[in-house]
């Protein structure tokens, strides 16, 4: 294995662009299988057409949530990740109740999780919580983690990459302290380069959302 392909082997390739259209999705995920990211991840409409395009490969298909607000109701993100686990998504991406965060009102943010975390893992797949952290200050994060593994989740992510902001190295090792292993940690938003993506995997995190996944990979083969 190289350095670029165990590198892969870490990257969501993303395309959540809401212009996005058939012929993006299907170069997204003839990237995904060419160069072995680990995901695909799109949005819930492309789900379907995503999970014929990499059929027969290693890559998973991902979808979102909720996204990029939280502010759905339960029910709706219910309904929502249903439908992706039906149409071939292996993994959901939901945001959580941010507001609820905000307000202190973690009872809300567990049974929000919780509601998604159980018809996803019904379905066979992982779950992916999204805090959106540059909206949350530190005790929010890590209170926000802490509910969601509670709740179910297998994943923790920092940000949509949509609303405050991207990953940091600093909320990185802070998700990572606070989950202790109960969970992964996904870093998404602003990931551009092999310099940020070795960074956030220095500091705790198992996966990586990037759309610039082909960009990093040929990065590091250069570098090789």
């Amino acid at each position: 294995m190289s350095v670029a392909t165990d590198l892969a082997a870490t990257i969501d390739h993303t395309l959540l662009r809401p212009e996005a259209g058939p012929n993006d999705i299907q170069r997204v995920c003839v990237e995904a299988v060419e160069w072995g990211f680990a995901a695909v991840c799109v949005n819930p409409v492309w789900v379907a057409t995503a999970a014929r395009a990499v059929t027969g490969s290693s890559v998973r298909v991902a979808t979102v949530c909720g996204f990029p607000l939280g502010a759905n109701e339960t029910a709706v993100k219910v309904e929502e990740a249903r439908r992706a686990m039906v149409g071939g998504a292996r993994e959901v991406d939901m945001v959580q109740s941010i507001g609820a965060a905000c307000a202190g009102r973690w009872d809300v943010v567990e049974a929000d999780v919780a509601a998604v975390a159980e018809i996803v893992h019904r379905h066979g797949g992982e779950l992916k919580v999204i805090l959106e952290c540059g909206l949350l200050d530190d005790d929010q994060k890590r209170e926000s983690a802490r509910r969601a593994v509670s709740a179910g989740a297998d994943w923790v992510k920092t940000s949509t990459g949509f609303l405050a902001g991207g990953a940091t190295v600093a909320d990185v090792e802070l998700l990572y302290g606070a989950v202790r292993g109960a969970a992964r940690i996904k870093a998404s938003g602003g990931i551009r380069t092999v310099a940020d993506a070795r960074a956030m995997l220095a500091a705790g995190a198992a996966r990586l959302g990037t759309s610039s996944g082909v960009a990093i990979v040929r990065e590091a083969s250069r570098e090789a």
